[in-house]
Parts: structure tokens; C-alpha cells; sequence
């Protein structure tokens, strides 16, 4: 079979090792967006920490989990959002208002919801969790 998606794979790797109580997981292979996606995840605090291992083919990353992710997933095909959308697509994805993100890609790089709400600019989701 073909790897579809790097980041849809990671993902669901990750939510599968958080359901069963693991506090760390091995994701490969490894790629820029994939990146992204957790530093913004580290950011508000659903993962620890995360090395990348430089293996010369294509890496891979040890993410490790805090306990605190309850579902992540990726949004396929990535839709377009503009400014005004992103409140319809955050109640349809998100269980709640008070926590969880939306990850979008925009010209200004890859961020959460809010933060796109804040810098006034509209994009394409990639994924989200809480």
C-alpha cells in the first residue's frame, strides 16, 4: 500500500498511543508540516516534548505525550476558510468552545485558529486537536 498522508498517519499513531496510556511514541516518517503541527501542539501544552532523529532517509520523531490529548485528526481534503468561516468550522470540528484548536495553513505559516483569528488572515485546515 501507499502512504496517503504523513500527517494523518502521525496522528492517528499518536491518538491510538494517548487512547491506550503510552508516554511516548515513535512517528515516521517525518515531515515539515508534520513539524509544525506539533510545535503548535507543544505550545498550548497537549504533548511534551519532541525529538526529531536524523536517520538520513526520510526521520522520524519520538513525541512524548503528557496525557492530556484526547483526539487529533487530520481534515481531508484541506478545505478553504476564510476569515468570517473559521467560527463554523471550529463549532463543527471542536467538541467545545473553552478548549481544543483547529490547525490551519495560511500565508503567514502554520498556526491555530486563533492566533489566525488574531493576524486577521483566513487559510487551509489542516487538522485539529483537544
Amino acid at each position: 500500500m501507499t502512504r496517503m498522508s504523513v500527517l494523518a498517519d502521525a496522528l492517528k499513531s499518536m491518538a491510538n498511543a494517548s487512547r491506550k496510556g503510552k508516554r511516548q511514541v515513535l512517528l515516521r516518517p517525518c515531515s515539515k508540516v508534520l513539524i509544525k503541527f506539533l510545535t503548535v501542539m507543544q505550545k498550548h501544552g497537549y504533548i511534551s516534548e519532541f525529538e526529531i532523529i536524523d536517520d538520513h532517509r526520510s526521520g522520524k520523531v519520538v513525541v512524548e505525550l503528557n496525557g492530556r490529548l484526547n483526539k487529533c485528526g487530520v481534515v481531508s481534503p484541506r478545505y478553504n476558510i476564510v476569515l468570517s468561516g473559521i467560527e463554523d468550522f471550529t463549532t463543527y470540528l471542536l467538541p467545545s468552545r473553552q478548549f481544543g484548536f483547529v490547525v490551519m495553513t495560511t500565508s503567514l505559516g502554520i498556526m491555530d485558529h486563533e492566533e489566525a483569528r488574531r493576524k486577521h488572515t483566513g487559510g487551509k485546515v489542516l487538522g485539529f486537536f483537544y
